[in-house]
């Protein structure tokens, strides 16, 4: 179904600078991905701070893709 979340209560239209600004961010999460992975293939480093820096780094993501895309709910 194309224009999905018009039947999802809360979302709206973006219009072309904020969807520029938002796939700007999405861009951010392939690298830092990449970053993780070879981190978690390390055996000398702390995998407990790479899950923690993990968490922080999708909730930062999540925090400015929702800053752009103003969600109309909590």
């Amino acid at each position: 179904m194309d224009n999905q979340h018009r039947q999802i209560k809360g979302y709206r239209e973006l219009n072309a600078e904020e969807i520029a600004l938002m796939n700007q961010v999405k861009s951010l999460g392939e690298p830092l991905q990449d970053v993780l992975l070879m981190l978690r293939n390390q055996g000398m480093v702390d995998q407990r701070w790479v899950s923690i820096g993990e968490t922080h780094l999708q909730q930062g993501l999540m925090a400015l893709t929702r800053a752009i895309a103003k969600p109309g709910f909590f």
